[in-house]
């Protein structure tokens, strides 16, 4: 009987220990596992993710008000203030069975809720979390990856970008290029240092569909400023060449660092990675 009693015990203590464990919870967006330094955690039967999850991986805007959270995408808006269940979902307040909260300096939302609101699907499965978001159509082709590959002095690197929020986000900057223009009379991959407004390419961005095959390619280019000023005038210093369209394009350089920064998310966050690096 002893024995019988102290399985059960066991057993209870395992079944109650099991779903409040955060370390076992397993976080995946777009089928793509999200590396982040504080884990999801379950409070109240609900999964619970740090806000970093959301705006970076989800493609949501965040603005803080107080202790107000406001989280925006181009269809939705959900505004939860911390330790409150009261949440304004497009203008409509409605009532959360958990509250957002800060630990560790962290702060914790619930991940269903408002990735639902915001169009994606969610999933729980043997402790994985999975969230599918809506994917980027271009000339009706669904993107699967994004190929970005640079050069350096000897050889190149391709990385490949996952996540469907990353590629709705880059392409949505680069549709916000400048006034269209002639092509430059000199561009490629290598520094000209003989023919002023020579362009040097920064970066090839290829939006690939199912089948690995260019959907769009854009590609990043840099007027070489090695010239006196007098000669560069009138020169664009970044373009935007759309090849498949062969069109160019007035390009600016916040876009640039907004392309970058989501670069830099994508990489921190476990959704870039390197395919080929031929650099020596």
């Amino acid at each position: 009987m002893k024995k019988i009693f102290t399985g059960l015990l066991l057993t209870a203590v395992l079944w109650t220990a099991s779903p409040a464990d955060a370390a076992t919870l397993q976080l995946k967006i777009d089928e793509v596992v999200v590396k982040t330094d504080t884990a999801p955690e379950v409070k109240n039967n609900r999964t619970m993710v740090p806000l970093r999850v959301i705006s970076e991986n989800l493609g949501a805007q965040v603005q803080w008000k107080d202790s107000q959270i406001i989280l925006s995408t181009n269809q939705s808006t959900v505004i939860l203030t911390l330790n409150s269940q009261t949440v304004i979902k497009n203008g409509q307040a409605e009532q959360l069975d958990t509250t957002p909260y800060l630990k560790n300096n962290r702060t914790f939302v619930p991940i269903r809720f408002i990735a639902e609101t915001f169009g994606s699907q969610v999933d729980y499965k043997q402790s994985t979390v999975n969230i599918a978001t809506k994917p980027l159509f271009i000339n009706n082709q669904k993107i699967k990856a994004l190929h970005y590959e640079y050069h350096m002095t000897m050889g190149g690197v391709i990385q490949e970008v996952k996540g469907h929020s990353y590629h709705n986000a880059m392409y949505k900057i680069f549709q916000q290029k400048g006034d269209k223009v002639e092509a430059p009379k000199d561009y490629s991959w290598q520094l000209n240092l003989d023919i002023p407004g020579s362009y040097y390419k920064l970066g090839q961005y290829d939006f690939l569909n199912a089948d690995n095959k260019s959907v769009q390619q854009l590609d990043t280019y840099s007027l070489n400023q090695a010239f006196p000023d007098e000669l560069l005038k009138g020169y664009p210093t970044l373009l935007l060449h759309d090849v498949h369209n062969d069109s160019w394009y007035i390009f600016s350089d916040n876009k640039m660092q907004s392309i970058q920064q989501l670069m830099n998310a994508a990489t921190n966050n476990g959704f870039n990675k390197i395919i080929s690096n031929t650099v020596l």
